[in-house]
């Protein structure tokens, strides 16, 4: 892993500027903090109903309905330790052993492992650096078949920073309809965006009982460290994940339920003041990928991760984060970690001081620079 490999050299003396980690690099709001110390000192430690404690399930509702105009039961809302697990849990009740996923490519690789591990097909349809990484829905289309069972979104997207728009959601959303296929949506980012909200599709009429929306807390409210998430499900498939969740983890501790709890219907000063940080750091970030001879940078509409077309440095993707981090002091992704499409590009995530940023161009500009010229 490269944040092993950074730590090491570290451990040798070598300054290093982490770009690695998909991570806030601010802290959890102390009003949240302070509700979950609270609610540890009320004795909120004990087991509790797998699905997650009514009450947050309840302002969980709330917040879909304020965030999407979509009007769902608590009963329909699960709580779980983290957006990743709730993935993984869908996955195991949605596909058998011969069904097709699609997913858009390149994307987080828990789907691509998940998806296999239950036998089923993961199908890549390539996001489209031209189109801002969003689909060529023509491919998308031509990708479906007999076998394909769900559809995987994620926008705004993890690596590319791509958003999907109100058209392609509504287009995939007719795909579904016409095809009978379930969309599992991972709207992780749907907080962190610097334009326009993301579209979601379960706003999309018709769509309410054929989504599987997941999110969580860990990026807007910065507790990465929380786990805590929330999916959204159709009526038929809260049994089946609740199951799962029982015989895995038993339940998401109450004390993080309640932080969650705050997160949502406490004050969101700090959650936007990130944002407003982040468009500052994204801004300085791209600007200054651009300048680079040899790197050319789209500019993300949402997540917090850059992520810039580096061919015609002339050497792979995984061979240039190498050197950055051997040579250069700059710890990077390779984009093929998060599948074969992402050759050619390299992941930057830009959630850190204003100073690191400017730190880590310098030194990609000497290492670049050196690769163009040569």
């Amino acid at each position: 892993m490269v944040l092993a490999r950074a730590q090491a050299l570290e451990a040798r003396g070598m300054n290093v500027v982490h770009l690695e980690i998909g991570e806030p690099c601010f802290d959890t709001p102390l009003n949240i903090r302070d509700a979950g110390r609270q609610a540890i000192a009320d004795g909120m430690t004990r087991y509790c109903n797998s699905q997650g404690l009514l009450s947050l399930r309840e302002e969980i509702a709330r917040e879909v309905y304020r965030t999407r105009g979509v009007d769902v039961s608590p009963e329909r809302i699960i709580v779980g330790s983290g957006a990743k697990p709730l993935i993984f849990f869908a996955l195991l009740a949605l596909l058998d052993e011969g069904d097709d996923a699609l997913y858009p490519a390149p994307l987080f690789p828990v789907f691509q492992s998940a998806i296999g591990f239950v036998g089923a097909r993961a199908v890549p349809v390539r996001l489209q650096e031209s189109l801002d990484f969003r689909f060529d829905l023509d491919e998308l289309r031509a990708r479906i078949t007999p076998q394909t069972r769900l559809i995987v979104l994620n926008s705004p997207h993890n690596p590319t920073g791509g958003v999907l728009s109100t058209d392609d959601v509504e287009q995939v959303a007719r795909l579904a309809a016409e095809q009978d296929i379930l969309v599992l949506s991972d709207e992780i980012y749907d907080h962190m965006y610097y334009e326009e909200p993301p579209a979601s599709i379960m706003s999309v009429d018709g769509m309410d009982e054929r989504t599987v929306l997941v999110t969580g807390f860990s990026k807007t409210y910065a507790m990465t460290g929380w786990r805590l998430g929330y999916a959204v499900v159709p009526e038929w498939l809260v049994g089946p994940i609740v199951r799962l969740i029982n015989s895995s983890v038993s339940c998401t501790p109450q004390f993080v339920q309640m932080a969650g709890l705050e997160a949502l219907s406490g004050p969101q000063a700090d959650s936007m003041s990130m944002m407003r940080t982040l468009k500052e750091r994204r801004d300085l970030m791209v600007q200054g990928l651009n300048g680079i001879p040899g790197m050319s940078c789209r500019v993300p509409r949402g997540a917090f991760y850059a992520f810039p077309n580096v061919t015609a440095l002339g050497l792979s993707s995984a061979a240039l984060a190498n050197l950055l981090l051997e040579e250069g002091g700059v710890a990077v992704l390779p984009g093929t970690a998060f599948g074969p499409e992402g050759e050619g590009y390299i992941r930057l995530c830009f959630s850190t001081s204003a100073e690191q940023i400017c730190e880590a161009l310098d030194r990609i500009r000497r290492v670049a620079s050196r690769l163009y010229a040569g």
